[in-house]
């Protein structure tokens, strides 16, 4: 009988005082967009009424967080067992953490980018796993390839989302399901044997892993590069969403270097060297600095046409 009737959902209400800043001031889709893996993740929607839906593997089990700002705050349902998990790192995940004011611009496209978006926090989900397998799938190749790669794997060896929720929404497959995909169907999901082995890795030890949510984030990051095939890109693109880390600039990107030099100095050929220096009058926020020139829109005009994504299915 139970299986006739849509789960009850647990509601939260958040008020601008419970995150630290007035209602207006908090822009759900710049807080929340760094979790999205392209327009079509299985685990992220958007939906016409404004909401953002999530579905999350929490310490619980499976849940569902739907998300939407209202006039006076910021209003939450979640379902299934990991709903009580949501509720409780709701704030966390909203930014309620992160201190906007000890960001302090120095440079005019900085100051300009900061007061255009006064809505931005630093998202802390608090799970290391989501967003680190996403992160070692996105490993030297191109972000259509590794988005594609995400929706197969997901879609497979996940479950649909807790909850009446919009189709299609699913969350991703536990730890041990991810350790036990065939060597054949991490081909088919056109992931090569090197990202496959590291993913493999971190899901054989990912109980240690989570750990590193609670941790300093340098301290989280060296936990995680002790894994074979886990550098500094790919620690501090996870720690920054698992841990809200406003300091865990990204090293080792093709493209950021380049951007940040050209944005802060005029030199479209920066290295990661050139970067760290640029952005040391920074120092505690680098991350928010770089994600405020990326907001800024600011790039160099490209010398070279795309790469293209590269299909080892046909191999």
């Amino acid at each position: 009988m139970a299986g006739r009737f849509a789960p009850k959902p647990t509601r939260t209400t958040l008020r601008g005082g419970d995150l630290g800043l007035p209602p207006e001031r908090l822009d759900l889709g710049l807080v929340l967009g760094p979790l999205r893996r392209g327009p079509h993740d299985p685990t992220f929607r958007v939906t016409d009424d404004g909401s953002i839906w999530r579905a999350s593997r929490t310490p619980e089990g499976p849940g569902t967080l739907r998300v939407r700002a209202t006039g006076d705050g910021v209003t939450a349902d979640t379902y299934g067992p990991g709903a009580a998990w949501l509720d409780a790192h709701l704030p966390a995940l909203l930014g309620a953490e992160d201190d906007p004011a000890a960001f302090v611009p120095r440079h005019r496209l900085l100051l300009a980018t900061h007061r255009r978006r006064p809505g931005l926090r630093l998202t802390r989900t608090g799970l290391v796993l989501e967003s680190l397998i996403p992160s070692v799938l996105e490993q030297k190749v191109t972000t259509t390839e590794a988005y594609g790669s995400w929706r197969r794997l997901v879609r497979q060896y996940g479950e649909p989302a807790p909850g009446p929720v919009p189709d299609g929404l699913h969350v991703m497959p536990d730890a041990r399901t991810w350790a036990r995909i065939p060597s054949w169907e991490w081909h088919r999901a056109n992931v090569d044997g090197k990202r496959a082995a590291t993913v493999v890795r971190a899901a054989r030890v990912a109980p240690r892993l989570e750990e590193a949510a609670h941790l300093p984030p340098p301290e989280a990051r060296r936990r995680l590069e002790l894994i074979p095939g886990i550098g500094p890109w790919t620690s501090a693109e996870t720690i920054q969403r698992s841990n809200g880390a406003p300091d865990e600039v990204t090293t080792g990107d093709l493209h950021l270097p380049g951007i940040v030099g050209w944005a802060l100095a005029g030199d479209r050929t920066a290295d990661d060297a050139t970067m760290l220096e640029l952005l040391a009058p920074y120092a505690g926020q680098r991350h928010r600095a770089a994600r405020l020139i990326l907001l800024s829109g600011r790039t160099p005009p490209r010398r070279a046409p795309r790469l293209a994504p590269n299909d080892i299915t046909r191999l």
